[in-house]
């Protein structure tokens, strides 16, 4: 038998199966979405598939009772474990009146709840950054026990709010957890032309800080950097850089066509070490994972799906009216 790791790290049967099961309920639902997409269902999909791993494996590793997440529009792995249902990310790609992050006024990826302490996102990238910031300064200054998570991909750690939001967390010692996402393009420009350091945790070292780079596809590694970095968050020992790599298995967006920049021999490639496959091959060799376990697992999510993809197909959409609501004083 295979060794086992996630028991080192303090983590049981059961937590490795729920994590698995939320990279792969991830993966369901975001494959569904290309195909409502496709069917013309929905008008967008802006995925999370190659970096599931990533974002379970560090969302796991956080207090959902106390800490904040403060994700990037890929992040379905993340606001998942966070409470976020399959039903209400299917509200939120078709646009619907329940749509929990919005109402349905927002295109998808713009997750947001307060009672899941999921902090809403903007459209330009990077702005989650200075905001984790301030929220682990007004934590600080209420003399809370909370940590703040926010993830964003490698082109954003070129954004001016990612150094100025990292430089004020490092100088106040906040309890910030900054991940980028490393999947190697931002839109279609590869990371050799987006930096010249070798690693974006390279970039910890002029603020001071502790910065990591580990496997992407490997939601254990990530677990245990996260679990450190929010450890040391907690003991007032200030910010951590985590870097996890992987990559983007599918096109930017369902608006993008990957083919323009990259080639289908690099995507095949990448998909050989694809995290929904290498860990469940793990939780095979450590005996947590038998086949028919894991085609009771499919089938259970893909039951979750149809019934979110039905429930939200039929719901209604928001009165017109609607859209100003928030926007001017009543």
């Amino acid at each position: 038998m295979a060794e086992n790791r996630h028991e080192r790290l303090g983590l049981t049967d059961k937590d490795v199966l729920e994590m698995y099961k939320t990279m792969l309920l991830a993966r369901k639902i975001d494959e569904r979405m290309w195909l409502l997409n496709r069917a013309g269902k929905i008008p967008f999909v802006i995925s999370c598939q190659g970096q599931e791993a990533a974002q379970v494996g560090a969302a796991m590793a956080l207090d959902r009772e106390k800490d904040y997440v403060l994700p990037y529009y890929r992040d379905m792995g993340v606001v998942l474990w966070f409470g976020m249902t399959a039903k209400d990310l299917m509200l939120s790609g078709f646009a619907k009146a329940e749509d929990p992050n919005s109402g349905g006024r927002q295109m998808p990826g713009h997750f947001g709840s307060k009672k899941l302490r999921i902090v809403t996102g903007s459209s330009p990238v990077t702005t989650q950054v200075p905001h984790a910031v301030g929220i682990a300064l007004a934590g600080k200054l209420d003399g809370k026990d909370l940590v703040t998570f926010t993830t964003f991909g490698e082109g954003s750690s070129n954004q001016g709010d990612f150094h100025e939001g990292v430089n004020f967390a490092s100088v106040h010692k906040l309890p910030v957890i900054f991940m980028c996402e490393n999947n190697k393009y931002a839109i279609s420009v590869p990371i050799s032309k987006q930096l010249a350091c070798e690693n974006v945790s390279d970039r910890a070292i002029g603020y001071g800080i502790k910065g990591v780079t580990v496997d992407g596809n490997d939601p254990l590694a990530v677990y245990e950097a996260v679990k450190e970095a929010a450890d040391r968050g907690r003991r007032g020992e200030g910010p951590t850089l985590v870097e996890t790599v992987s990559y983007r298995l599918t096109p930017h967006s369902s608006d993008d066509d990957d083919r323009a920049y990259r080639t289908r021999e690099e995507v095949e490639e990448a998909k050989q070490k694809d995290s929904i496959y290498t860990f469940a091959q793990y939780l095979k060799e450590v005996g947590v994972l038998t086949d028919d376990s894991e085609k009771k697992l499919h089938e259970e999510i893909a039951n979750i799906i149809d019934e979110a993809t039905d429930y939200a197909e039929n719901a209604p959409y928001a009165d017109p009216e609607e859209a100003l609501r928030h926007v001017y004083a009543e």
